[in-house]
């Protein structure tokens, strides 16, 4: 977290399903609790980016985690996000997007001109469907990557 501080960085959006509970369900884990307290000490303004259709839901688990959500239709359009950036008052350069979904929460903060960090989804959480669009964006990851290093070697070769 203190790299996130030397970046910069104010503020953290947090998407809701697989990165800090499981889809579906109101649990948010310890390890997750503790690391969302950690970064209110460390003086992070924090917020819950969704957009799941279970508002409810949504609305409990930002109560019990006493951080506030805004909820965005259809990620990675940009509109949700820069309504969560003029919420919590910060600039796109002072914030960062964690989420478990390339294509959604990645995507979405890189259009906006965030930060990004792309997490490992929790355990137990993804259904059929969320679990094949998971390997079909790492295969993009790694097509990505590889062209990456191939276009600096050419480059500087």
């Amino acid at each position: 977290m203190d790299n996130l501080k030397e970046l910069g960085i104010k503020a953290i959006l947090l998407d809701l399903d697989n990165t800090i509970a499981l889809g579906g369900r109101n649990e948010v884990p310890q390890k997750v609790r503790a690391w969302i307290e950690e970064a209110k000490r460390k003086g992070f303004k924090l917020c819950i980016f969704s957009n799941t259709f279970k508002i409810r839901r949504l609305w409990r688990i930002s109560c019990d985690l006493g951080i506030p959500y805004v909820r965005g239709k259809f990620k990675p359009r940009r509109g949700g996000l820069k309504k969560a950036l003029n919420y919590l008052g910060v600039e796109p350069k002072e914030s960062v997007m964690i989420g478990d979904r390339l294509l959604t929460d990645v995507w979405g903060g890189n259009r906006v001109g965030m930060w990004t960090i792309l997490v490992k989804p929790l355990e137990g959480g993804a259904g059929i469907m969320t679990k094949l669009l998971y390997h079909l964006e790492r295969f993009l990851l790694r097509l990505a990557i590889r062209e990456h290093i191939e276009a600096y070697f050419r480059q500087n070769i």
